[in-house]
């Protein structure tokens, strides 16, 4: 699954799960008998205010509706939301034709809000709807209304709906949050609108960060996701640096550190890479085994090793031929030949030709025991299927030349000299080896 693919399911499913900022349709109610105006969206984050908006004019519930509507209110406090839909078509059936504009609006926002909570999101959105057409509404209630549209949309998917509505609350609203032009962002990224949407989010993402606080994680993922289908592997860096720092979780670790790869800084991709380690987040053989490469090629083999080392006991990788022999080469590399030696053997033995025996052959004539050398390198001529041959007929060459075995050794010598990789080196070795087979024999005259 694609990163954009991940953030649009995550974008969707905290949407579908949160629950309606506006849900509670006493709520406008209540603040308007008690003399408030209009109902901000509550939010935390930075807010900007149009100072030529203009109030309008200020509704008020009757006494006696207002005692039909508690009769509601009794209903939904006890989460008895059939009985409070019960109560809502007896009123509407006995009372609402008496009812003022403003009043039938609360009454169909009561309804929307049951049938919400009856998750009838069908229902619901009918309801209010019904709000919106009526004359007569308070600032609150039309502002609430158009934000709780503009979510149920989102929870039915209609993207391009929800939009609108988006626009129209923002349109109307005097206090506009940077969490509302985040969710106008989702509408678009859903919709598959990239440009207003990236538009969107970072205008409240410069919102919250322009006043010190730390803006959502999920606008921090919605920003990474639009950038990194833009190919601007730079922004998303930058994102991730900030998600590492605000919400450190293995996984953006991860994802740095492979935006860090893509633009072939390896250095900072490996610190990246050891940070998840080290979180825990690293858990399959290849992101254990690139994490060691890293290493590797940034001259730590030894941490490189003991990642691999600790890998195989945890069994998270497996011993197969090509992962012990990147093991040894680690050990290797670390200047730790004895620990080398014998995870090089497995590797060789597990190999299905005899390349590997080839280059333990080698480490064996690194570490002075040429009779191993030569056992080895025997074998590797046996399996055959040897990149470079020539090479291992000069440390066989080598090996048989420390042990005075000069015939050998000058046969070695002359099979490498048919390559011309090795042709110059080889006779400089075949020259010595057949002058110390000259003087010993001098001497035994």
């Amino acid at each position: 699954m694609t990163m954009t693919a991940k953030v649009s399911r995550l974008v969707r499913h905290t949407l579908v799960a949160a629950p309606l900022a506006f849900a509670p349709a006493a709520t406008s109610v209540l603040l308007q008998t008690a003399g408030f105006d209009s109902l901000t969206s509550g939010s935390v984050q930075a807010q900007e205010a149009k100072p030529e908006y203009k109030t309008k004019k200020t509704y008020s519930l009757r006494q006696p509706v207002f005692k039909d509507f508690a009769r509601v209110q009794e209903k939904t406090d006890a989460n008895d939301w059939k009985g409070a839909l019960a109560v809502l078509k007896d009123l509407e059936r006995s009372k609402a034709p008496g009812y003022t504009s403003f009043e039938k609006a609360n009454l169909w926002n009561y309804y929307g809000w049951v049938y919400y909570s009856l998750e009838d999101y069908n229902s619901s959105i009918r309801y209010y709807r019904k709000v919106l057409v009526e004359t007569e509404l308070s600032d609150a209630l039309e502002i609430g209304t158009l934000k709780t549209l503009a979510q149920l949309m989102f929870v039915q998917e209609d993207w391009k709906n929800a939009i609108k509505m988006l626009q129209q609350y923002m349109k109307v609203n005097p206090i506009i949050g940077a969490d509302d032009y985040a969710l106008l962002s989702q509408a678009y990224y859903q919709d598959g609108d990239m440009a207003q949407s990236l538009k969107n989010i970072n205008i409240a993402v410069t919102k919250v960060e322009g006043t010190g606080k730390i803006p959502k994680e999920n606008w921090y993922t919605l920003q990474r996701a639009i950038y990194y289908d833009k190919g601007d592997y730079k922004k998303v860096i930058d994102i991730l640096t900030k998600l590492v720092r605000h919400y450190p979780k293995g996984s953006y670790w991860k994802q740095l550190a492979g935006m860090y790869g893509a633009v072939e800084q390896e250095r900072n991709q490996m610190y990246a890479m050891e940070t998840a380690y080290l979180m825990g987040a690293l858990d399959k053989e290849t992101e254990l085994m690139n994490l060691a490469y890293l290493m590797m090629g940034s001259d730590v083999p030894y941490k490189a090793a003991k990642i691999i080392d600790k890998g195989m006991k945890e069994g998270k990788i497996s011993e197969s031929s090509k992962n012990l022999e990147v093991l040894a080469t680690a050990w290797r590399m670390a200047q730790n030949v004895k620990t080398a030696i014998p995870i090089m053997e497995k590797a060789a033995a597990k190999s299905g030709d005899g390349d590997l025996y080839a280059r333990l052959a080698g480490i064996y004539l690194d570490s002075d025991n040429n009779e191993k050398a030569i056992e080895v390198g025997g074998k590797a001529l046996k399996r055959g299927g040897i990149k470079r041959p020539d090479q291992l007929q000069i440390v066989l060459g080598m090996a048989n030349t420390n042990l005075k075995k000069y015939d050998a050794a000058i046969k070695a010598f002359k099979e490498a000299a048919k390559d011309k990789r090795s042709e110059q080196f080889a006779a400089q070795w075949l020259q010595f080896a057949q002058g110390e087979l000259e003087r010993e024999r001098s001497l035994n005259l």
